[in-house]
């Protein structure tokens, strides 16, 4: 039987021999480094400091590498060898300064953890993605990246939007979607959890794929694809007869595209979460074709619907989030079978999962605090409803802490009218309103979740 933390395995960290003993060679001059390391507080972040000659200030790994001057590697503009310095303040030699810096390379690609899904990173670079700039994708992957730069676009624009979506469904719930700025994996730690909110967002954000590439499809936005060719000829539905015509949205192109992109990543490992994934991907994409609707033009005599000319269409995109959030209130808590090929029900009382539904491993949070090892931001300041008994009501979304009330002025509009013709008028009017947010936390009872 395959644990439910099979998933950390993803993140642990494997050296060979040769890695050991490599890392030796050069713990001792690290070391003459850390001070300085530290005084100057260099966050190095995978997606900057890749394997490049230019990023590093670093030339060729294998031969001979060197040091470039970087002025932004350093306060004060001196590059790398502002750093490279030992305790007594002179510098070291141009061999030792080359070893330093592949020292440093070596280092950033071995300790680097593996990350989940950095492509909705896309999302935040925006529409002019560089491949090669997107930490965390696998092979397959950057070749989809480098062949289709178009359809990049169309996945970075649907990533804000189904980002968005996720934030709009959860808006009232203690975990409301927040998503991190600068941080490639969008959702911080708490999609590392094998949980039910782990799940909606890997099955959303496939969903948005889908519907971001069909809708560029039918757009003429893509090289590779367009409208939907099968829908041709002459069908019928309850109401008759009626001729395929317009432009069908393409939806077996977008699911067929995402299911090869999206899916790359996790057909690269098998474990528990790499499955789990793979379902939740499925049942997002799924949801998308689920709410596609016929759409129909009459012909005829004052509308009278003599001739029908029809096409496919996807709905909007709140239907699939709508439909994906009952589904998260339904997730059904699995375990791995015992030939680790699919789920068992982790509750014998509950029905067995079916390929509709969202399935998880651990049990979530309950994001009262913030807790950065899990990834909960807390719910101090989060605006509560003082009336509501819901999960947006102040005594469940505080967490029986409590809540503060602050009187705030609103500009709204009042006495409207109609004017002749064509326009509505309005006064702009002043009310007062009051505006309920969570208590912060005790501090001790802060320090206990950090």
């Amino acid at each position: 039987m395959i644990s439910v933390r099979a998933s950390s395995a993803r993140n642990s960290v494997h050296l060979s021999s040769y890695q050991k003993s490599k890392l030796q060679q050069v713990l001792a001059d690290l070391n003459a480094l850390y001070t300085r390391f530290l005084q100057y507080r260099i966050v190095f972040s995978y997606h900057r400091w890749r394997t490049r000659s230019t990023m590093f200030g670093c030339g060729k790994v294998l031969g001979s590498p060197r040091i470039l001057n970087r002025s932004t590697a350093a306060p004060g503009g001196s590059g790398l060898r502002h750093i490279i310095r030992n305790s007594s303040g002179s510098s070291y030699g141009p061999r030792a300064s080359s070893r330093l810096c592949c020292a440093f390379l070596l280092l950033l690609l071995i300790l680097t953890p593996r990350v989940d899904s950095s492509w909705w990173y896309i999302g935040a670079l925006g529409a002019r993605v560089i491949c090669d700039n997107i930490p965390g994708l696998v092979n397959k992957q950057r070749q989809l990246c480098q062949k289709y730069p178009d359809i990049m676009q169309s996945i970075g624009g649907g990533a804000k939007e189904w980002i968005r979506e996720c934030q709009h469904q959860f808006r009232h719930h203690r975990w409301n979607c927040s998503a991190l700025d600068r941080d490639h994996t969008v959702f911080g730690r708490v999609i590392q959890r094998s949980s039910r909110e782990a799940a909606f967002v890997y099955a959303i954000s496939s969903a948005g794929v889908v519907f971001a590439i069909t809708r560029a499809c039918s757009q003429g936005e893509l090289k590779s694809c367009n409208c939907d060719p099968h829908k041709r000829g002459r069908a019928s539905d309850e109401r008759g007869e009626f001729d395929w015509g317009g432009c069908s949205d393409n939806i077996n192109y977008g699911i067929k595209f995402a299911k090869a992109f999206v899916d790359a990543k996790e057909r690269t490992v098998k474990d528990a979460r790499a499955l789990m994934n793979l379902h939740n991907n499925r049942c997002g994409r799924m949801a998308v074709k689920r709410f596609m609707k016929l759409e129909c033009k009459c012909h005829g005599v004052s509308g009278s619907c003599t001739l029908r000319t029809c096409w496919l269409a996807m709905s909007d995109f709140r239907k699939t989030g709508d439909y994906l959030r009952k589904k998260y209130n339904g997730a059904i808590e699995v375990t791995m079978n015992q030939d680790g090929t699919g789920f068992t029900v982790a509750n014998k009382d509950f029905r067995k999962a079916t390929k509709n539904d969202l399935v998880y491993f651990e049990t979530s949070p309950d994001y009262c605090l913030m807790d950065k090892a899990a990834g909960s931001l807390g719910t101090a300041g989060r605006v509560c409803n003082k009336t509501s008994r819901g999960t947006d009501g102040c005594e469940v979304m505080c967490c029986g802490r409590g809540y503060d009330t602050t009187r705030v002025k609103r500009i709204t509009k009042c006495e409207c009218k109609f004017k002749w013709c064509c326009a509505v008028e309005c006064k702009d009017c002043e009310e007062a309103v009051d505006i309920h947010t969570c208590k912060a936390p005790k501090r001790a009872e802060w320090l206990d979740q950090t």
